[in-house]
């Protein structure tokens, strides 16, 4: 069966994901995942829900998020802003593909993507 565009990037995604995963001993505290749902995927921290009872409660902190335009072939990036508002990441808020997203996420030359 041969691999449509969406499940290169889905395995590109997957396996960046797996990449900048903390140690095993370390993932009940933080860890990292990804969504992905119509040409966009949004990525996330992983971490358990503050003063919670139940130490099995997670909650997801998405910070970055590229979708796919159609019309154009090209992807475009977000960063999530304090306020809980999706912004443009200005810096390079274009990519022709997902290889270019994921290098800008990982350099966060400004503090956007990992504080």
């Amino acid at each position: 069966m041969e691999k449509t565009p969406v499940d290169i990037n889905h395995f590109k995604v997957e396996q960046y994901i797996e990449r900048i995963r903390p140690r095993l001993e370390i993932r009940k505290e933080l860890d990292f995942g990804f969504s992905f749902e119509k040409n966009c995927f949004i990525l996330h921290e992983v971490r358990p829900i503050p003063l919670s009872t139940n130490s099995e409660e997670y909650r997801k902190y998405p910070f970055a998020k590229f979708r796919f335009i159609k019309s154009t072939k090209i992807w475009k990036l977000y960063w999530m802003r304090a306020s809980g508002k999706w912004e443009s990441y200005e810096p390079f808020p274009l990519a022709s593909n997902v290889d270019d997203i994921l290098k800008t996420i990982d350099e966060d030359k400004y503090g956007c993507f990992y504080g």
